[in-house]
């Protein structure tokens, strides 16, 4: 109204706005006059924005009988949430966590599907085998009981609280226009289903910026022929099981392409250790012993073998491709048959395969040779003239940045993983922060968490330097953010002034990284 009265200009408007307020214009809320009464009963971290109530259940499977059993609302309570709770996760309104931190599996994806969670609220006690909450005064909550969560403060609530759905006007439009003209880096998404993928271009995402291969085992049949992967005996288990997985991938990079359309889309090969795809207790592991039709003490063996002590250092990333190269010629077989028959349909697509984990040039030379060796075969194989295509990696390692210009080399992009880099960089577990980060910021040790808001001391300074290097080999690489940060507003202002291209965060964070850029670009000016 001020822009259109002409009291200020466009410009004006835009620096007038906090970006993180946007968040409020898209999730849901609660009632005011409901709130004003409420009583929270405990806090833990604000992971994903919005508020939820609901009825609580205590396992994934919980969740699906009971929205089959035709219950509206439901929140999801967990110790920690894994890759089996995602069709539960999927359906609740929102996720209570006692374990975790900000980019803890139940926090990156339920931002990426716009869920409200609250992580890591350790004055919380659950009984999961006897489906009980207590609170630090000695309240329980049982299976059913109502809960609220307010994913913009961390409070949880141990009542039903009204909640509000948003309402987005054309002004909202209009505004996020005038933040396109300004701005000067282009905002991704972080986008694993099509589903995301399409919810992230109403939010005016330029492409995807990272696609998480990993979280698309989580469905039961998937997390089965996973499984039966990594557990095989045989050459011709591997086989069958490879098989399965790349009918799956195939059909979901040609639903991801056909989501994206002309836009670019980066492809992240599988990154997590093999034990995290694999069942814990022993009940679990006996069911699936009886599905692969093996022994469940041969399996607990097997699956204690794989277990590993720091799996953030562990046999994961490139290693796993250089060890078990045949899953990253699946996954790239997967991406290149669905490119070739959309580009045989006429629709033109330019994959991006991004390589995690890399800490040395003959570890991605070693990769790429053998990559690029199979995407020739198919090319063939198919009778399809080749396309372009590229391979780079994901910087996500301090000796990547130190090494960045021998990495350039090879590379044909590189984008940052700002939480493994801040990781490994402080030393910090990024699933065990919450513990003392609350301590650390009351005591001041720390003013912000690292891992919400770029470390510019530290992990910056170690950006800036893979940048320098990479761009005396390659001057027009282009450099992304895909970490958690790279939708904070705060930091957006640095990737600018470091030059990196793009910015990629969660579908529901676009629209706060959209004004975030503007805002950088208008203040540089000045």
């Amino acid at each position: 109204d001020m822009v259109d009265e002409g009291m200020i200009n466009e410009q004006e408007a835009l620096l007038k706005v906090e970006p993180k307020q946007l968040d409020q214009l898209l999730h849901p809320n609660f009632d005011k006059e409901d709130y004003k009464a409420a009583k929270a009963v405990a806090t833990g971290l604000a992971a994903s924005p919005g508020a939820a109530t609901g009825h609580i259940y205590f396992t994934a499977e919980d969740v699906q009988e009971a929205h089959a059993n035709g219950v509206q609302d439901m929140i999801l309570v967990r110790n920690e949430t894994s890759p089996e709770d995602i069709e539960g996760m999927n359906i609740a309104h929102g996720i209570l966590t006692i374990r975790g931190g900000m980019t803890s599996h139940a926090a990156v994806v339920a931002r990426g599907m716009g869920t409200c969670c609250v992580c890591g609220c350790g004055s919380l006690k659950i009984d999961e085998e006897n489906k009980i909450l207590t609170t630090p005064d000695g309240k329980q909550y049982h299976e059913g009981d109502y809960m609220s969560l307010d994913g913009s403060t961390g409070n949880v609530y141990g009542e039903q609280i009204k909640t509000v759905e948003p309402e987005i006007s054309g002004d909202f439009e209009t505004f996020m226009e005038w933040a396109d003209e300004v701005r000067k880096l282009q905002v991704r998404t972080n986008a694993d289903t099509p589903r995301d993928a399409l919810q992230a271009r109403k939010f005016g995402a330029e492409g995807i910026g990272l696609c998480r291969t990993e979280h698309m085992f989580f469905g039961q049949e998937r997390i089965l022929e996973m499984r039966r992967l990594i557990l095989a005996d045989t050459e011709e288990e591997t086989r069958e099981a490879l098989n399965r997985l790349l009918e799956f991938q195939e059909k979901d990079f040609y639903q991801m392409f056909q989501a994206v359309q002309d836009k670019p889309m980066i492809v992240r090969l599988l990154d997590p250790p093999m034990h995290e795809f694999l069942p814990k207790d022993f009940q679990e592991i006996e069911i699936l012993a009886t599905k692969l039709k093996k022994s469940p003490e041969k399996l607990v063996d097997r699956i204690e073998s794989l277990q590993e002590n720091n799996p953030m250092l562990g046999h994961r990333g490139c290693r796993l491709g250089i060890t078990k190269p045949e899953i990253y010629k699946m996954q790239t077989e997967a991406i290149f048959r669905s490119a070739i028959k959309l580009h045989q349909q006429g629709q033109e697509i330019k994959p991006e395969i991004m390589v995690p984990l890399i800490a040395d040039q003959k570890e991605l030379e070693f990769i790429k040779n053998y990559l690029v060796q199979h995407i020739d075969q198919l090319f063939k194989q198919y009778d399809q003239e080749p396309f372009p295509y590229e391979i780079g990696t994901m910087i996500e390692l301090p000796r990547a940045c130190l090494t960045a210009d021998k990495l350039a080399e090879e590379a044909d992009f590189f984008s940052f993983g700002t939480n493994d880099l801040t990781q490994m960089t402080y030393g910090f577990s990024r699933d065990d922060i919450g513990k003392f980060i609350g301590q650390y910021k009351e005591l001041e040790i720390l003013p912000f968490d690292p891992f919400q808001m770029v470390d510019k001391e530290g992990v910056g300074e170690l950006m800036k330097i893979a940048i320098r290097k990479a761009r005396q080999v390659k001057p027009n690489i282009p450099i992304g953010i895909c970490g958690e940060v790279g939708g904070d507003p705060s930091s957006i202002s640095f990737f600018q002034k470091i030059q990196v291209t793009y910015v990629s965060c969660s579908p529901y964070r676009i629209p706060a990284a959209r004004l975030a850029v503007a805002q950088a670009t208008i203040q540089a000016r000045s």
